[in-house]
C-alpha cells in the first residue's frame, strides 16, 4: 500500500510538471538589473558628537564635559569618506500564470574603522578616535518575493510576500534627505530579517503584516545591545498596518509589538536559578505623504514604548526585584516626529525638521533609578530630555551626478544625573540645559 501511494504521488508530480505547459515555461524568464552608486561625503561638525559609520551617520552633539575648566566636547572636526558606496541587483520577470517571483541583494561598505590603540588617545582627543582601518563590505538587503496578482472578481487585488533581510516596515518611509542617517533619531531606522505580507485591496487600500527578527539593530539590556533577548524570548516582533492611497496622497498607520527576555538566569541567595523575565512594549506610528508636480511632502510621527532597537532615543528600565530572582521592568515612552518637503527637479530645495521628546517611564519605580538600571539606546544618553533638528538642503542634479549641500543644526536638552541617578520616571530633570552642533555636509554622488 505504501508503494502504491509513492507511485501515485510520483504520477501526480509528473502530471503537474507536464501541466506547466510550454507557454508557461516561456514566461519563466529572469531579468537582472544592476544598480548602485559611488558616494562621497565631506563633513564638518562644530562639536564632538555621537555618530557612526565613519561619523557619517549622525545622531546628536554630546553633553558638556568639564575637565579642569575646559569643556572637552567643545571641539570641531572634519571628515571626508566614500565608504557608503553601494551595489545591488534586482531580479524580476519570473512568473507562472499570475504568480510573480523576484529577489533583491544589496550591499555597501561599513565603517570598518577601529579606535586607536595608543594609550594617549583619550588624553589628546575628546572621544571619537576611529581614524584607522579600511571600509568593510556588509549586507544591507537580501530577500525573495512572491506576488499573486489579478486576484478577486475585478482582478484589482494582489498579495505580495517578502522573505529575508529588508527594511523594517516602520523604517521604510524615508524623508527627503541625502545624509546617511535618513531622519534618525527622529524616526525608526532598521534593516532586519523578516517575513512581510502586503495585500492590495483594490486601488486604494493596503493591509500589511510582518514577523520580524533582530540582527544588526538590537534591543538593549543587562548585557548591552544584543539579539539574545529576542532569541531566548522565542517571540518574533509583530507588525501590522493599514494604508490608504489616492491621487498622489498616502496615509498609513501601524503598530509594532515587541516582547523580549532580558535574562533567563538569575540568582537567589548566591545560587543560580532560572527566571522568567519578560518585557513587552507597543509602538505606533502615523505616516503621510503628498506629491504634486515638482512639490512633495512627507511627515511621520511615532509614539509608544521603547524602540531602542529602531534607533529611537528610548529604552526601558529595571524597576524592581522579586524573591524568586526575577526582575520587573517598565518601558520608557517616546514621541518622535519629522517633516520633510522638497521642490524642484534639476535644482532641488529640501527642508527637514525633526523633534523628539523623552516622556519617561510608563510606570514609576519605587525609588530613583541607578544609571546602570536604565537600558537606553546605545547611540544616545539616558539624561536626554528632548532633541530638535533644522536641516535645509540644496541638491543639483546633472544626469546621473548629484551634488548636494546641507546645513544641519541639532540641539539636545540634557539634564544632570542627581548623585548618579535618574528620578522615579527615568528622567534627568536637574539643571536642564541645551547643547547644539552645526554640521555642514557636502555630497558628490554618481548613480549607475
Amino acid at each position: 500500500m505504501k508503494r502504491f501511494y509513492l507511485i501515485l504521488s510520483a504520477a501526480l508530480l509528473a502530471l503537474g510538471t507536464f501541466g506547466a505547459s510550454a507557454a508557461e515555461k516561456a514566461e519563466a524568464k529572469n531579468n537582472f538589473k544592476l544598480y548602485g552608486f559611488i558616494r562621497n561625503y565631506f563633513v564638518y561638525d562644530s562639536r564632538e558628537s555621537v555618530s557612526g559609520t565613519g561619523d557619517l551617520f549622525y545622531y546628536m552633539p554630546k553633553d558638556v564635559n568639564m575637565k579642569d575648566g575646559v569643556d572637552i566636547h567643545d571641539q570641531g572636526s572634519f571628515s571626508y569618506l566614500s565608504l557608503t558606496s553601494r551595489l545591488g541587483v534586482d531580479v524580476s520577470g519570473y512568473y507562472v500564470n499570475n504568480v510573480h517571483f523576484g529577489a533583491k541583494i544589496e550591499g555597501d561598505f561599513y565603517s570598518g574603522l577601529s579606535n586607536s590603540s595608543n594609550a594617549n588617545a583619550s588624553v589628546y582627543f575628546p572621544g571619537n578616535t576611529k581614524v584607522s582601518g579600511t571600509a568593510t563590505a556588509r549586507l544591507r538587503q537580501a530577500y525573495a518575493t512572491v506576488t499573486w496578482k489579478e486576484l478577486g472578481e475585478e482582478k484589482q487585488n494582489s498579495v505580495a510576500m517578502k522573505i529575508g533581510q529588508a527594511w523594517h516596515p516602520m523604517a521604510a518611509d524615508i524623508p527627503h534627505i541625502f545624509s546617511l542617517e535618513a531622519g534618525a533619531p527622529f524616526g525608526p531606522f532598521s534593516r532586519t530579517p523578516l517575513v512581510q505580507m502586503d495585500a492590495n485591496l483594490g486601488k486604494n487600500w493596503v493591509v500589511s503584516a510582518a514577523a520580524i527578527w533582530q540582527m544588526q539593530y538590537q534591543s538593549n539590556g543587562p548585557i548591552g545591545s544584543s539579539a539574545n533577548y529576542m532569541k531566548y524570548g522565542m517571540t518574533p516582533e509583530m507588525y501590522a498596518a493599514l494604508a490608504y492611497k489616492s491621487n498622489g496622497f498616502l496615509v498609513r498607520a501601524g503598530v509594532d509589538l515587541l516582547s523580549i527576555k532580558p535574562r533567563v538566569l538569575g540568582s537567589v541567595n548566591d545560587k543560580v536559578v532560572k527566571v522568567n523575565d519578560r518585557k513587552t512594549s507597543v509602538l505606533g506610528y502615523v505616516y503621510t505623504q503628498y506629491t504634486y508636480k515638482k512639490f512633495a511632502l512627507k511627515a511621520k510621527s511615532t509614539f509608544g514604548q521603547s524602540g531602542e532597537h529602531l534607533n529611537l532615543m528610548s529604552g526601558y528600565a529595571k524597576i524592581g526585584e522579586n524573591s524568586d530572582g526575577s526582575w520587573n521592568y517598565a518601558s520608557l515612552r517616546n514621541s518622535s516626529s519629522w517633516l520633510s518637503m522638497t521642490y524642484g527637479k534639476k535644482w532641488q530645495g529640501v527642508l527637514f525638521l525633526g523633534y523628539m521628546k523623552n516622556l519617561g517611564l510608563a510606570e514609576a519605580a519605587s525609588a530613583p533609578l541607578a544609571k546602570g538600571d536604565v537600558y537606553f539606546c546605545g547611540n544616545g544618553f539616558s539624561n536626554l530630555n528632548q532633541i530638535y533638528r533644522i536641516n535645509p538642503q540644496l541638491i543639483y542634479n546633472i544626469g546621473k551626478l548629484n551634488l548636494g549641500f546641507e546645513y544641519q543644526w541639532t540641539a539636545v536638552q540634557y539634564g544632570d544625573y542627581k548623585e548618579g541617578k535618574l528620578n522615579e520616571y527615568g528622567l534627568a530633570t536637574d539643571n536642564l540645559h541645551w547643547v547644539g552642533n552645526n554640521r555642514v555636509n557636502v555630497m558628490v554622488k554618481y548613480n549607475f
